[in-house]
């Protein structure tokens, strides 16, 4: 059965001073995949470890299916806690062969040895790898060493999945590949999984439910559509993917979840941006999503600025293409069928589906993004 999971303002406090975790509280539904998004250090493996009982909390609580698994006073081992575990770097018994160390996870169910082996030989079948059952993790690519991982945390079937950057490793193709085989054998067994990521497509790609984590503490949880729609501060929606930021004036709410905004920068045309809330007139600073952002001809009567082509990239679908507006701002990832070229002048049309405004910008530091 898929276990469900409570946090409740839990903290971790390393050397009495740094919070590795301040106050994070969140529910994952039995069966549900929530994707823990954040840069380095915003402490998503703390997190994932203290849910896993390899890290102890400071405080606040944990509960697996209404079982308080860790508190101020109560800590369950991670043996006990009925979950499976796929690591970023594979963490394979190297004296076992690949059949072993999938059957190694049975163990603990008190199965026989013989039927340890018939169901690791099973899961290897379902994951691929049964040519390669009698061979050591040294003998294998990456990308096999992670499919042994992640057939060893499927064979147990656990209620619940974690998973530590598995994919992190890997080249792009296998990552995809590999991707996909997480998502949808994770749900075949119908467990509850929760999986950390720095990579925000991957996170789109897999979830049912994101947590964006910043500085240790959890500033939204959401579903990927309102994660990528209406990101609830500038950090969120820098780190799941802009094509750039303007800062603007608030010229009037249309109503409360759109606005008309004037440019700061020279000869460009007002707008309307989507925004969570009325926000006062005034400051503001619209994000721009590359959905919102369409190539036309500079003649155009509807374009709202001119630019020009710094960079084009083809990407088999077409292309993508790198645009320098006349006060030196620059647009990235906006995407066309057909080819532009560099040096090319262009019209840009800003629609409001992609534009997120957020009030008082102005005075607000741009937050560091750094993934790793």
């Amino acid at each position: 059965m898929p276990e469900d999971v409570k946090l409740e303002g839990v903290t971790k406090i390393y050397n009495k001073s740094k919070k590795a975790l301040e106050n994070v509280s969140f529910e994952v539904p039995a069966g549900q995949f929530l994707v823990l998004l954040g840069p380095s250090g915003s402490g998503k493996t703390t997190l994932l470890r203290a849910i896993a009982g390899i890290e102890r909390i400071s405080g606040g609580s944990i509960a697996i299916s209404g079982q308080y698994v860790a508190t101020d006073f109560i800590h369950i081992p991670p043996n006990k806690r009925n979950l499976s575990m796929v690591f970023q770097d594979y963490a394979l018994w190297p004296h076992l062969s690949v059949l072993d160390n999938v059957a190694f996870a049975l163990k603990r169910h008190g199965l026989a040895k013989q039927e340890c082996r018939n169901q690791a030989r099973e899961m290897l079948d379902t994951v691929g790898l049964t040519p390669l059952a009698d061979n050591y993790p040294s003998d294998l690519s990456g990308g096999e060493q992670q499919r042994v991982s992640l057939a060893r945390a499927l064979v147990a079937k656990s209620g619940l999945l974690l998973f530590d950057e598995p994919l992190s490793n890997l080249d792009a193709d296998l990552r995809d590949r590999l991707r996909i085989e997480i998502a949808t054998l994770s749900r075949a067994i119908n467990a509850t999984s929760v999986y950390i990521t720095h990579d925000q497509s991957e996170a789109f790609a897999l979830a049912d439910i994101i947590g964006v984590l910043q500085g240790g503490k959890l500033v939204q949880i959401d579903t990927p559509e309102n994660i990528y729609g209406a990101p609830a501060t500038p950090f969120v929606a820098r780190f799941t993917g802009l094509a750039g930021e303007i800062d603007v004036i608030v010229d009037q709410m249309i109503s409360g979840s759109m606005a008309l905004v004037v440019p700061l920068a020279g000869g460009m045309r007002p707008f309307y941006a989507k925004t969570k809330e009325n926000i006062n007139i005034g400051p503001g600073k619209v994000m721009i999503r590359p959905t919102a952002l369409q190539l036309c001809a500079v003649s155009d009567d509807s374009c709202h600025t001119r630019a020009i082509i710094k960079d084009s990239a083809f990407r088999g679908h077409g292309y993508e293409h790198v645009v320098i507006m006349e006060d030196g701002t620059q647009l990235t990832n906006i995407f066309t069928q057909e080819k532009h070229h560099r040096g090319e002048a262009v019209g840009i049309i800003f629609h409001h589906h992609g534009s997120i405004l957020f009030g008082n910008a102005l005075s607000v530091d741009k937050e560091e993004v750094t993934a790793g």
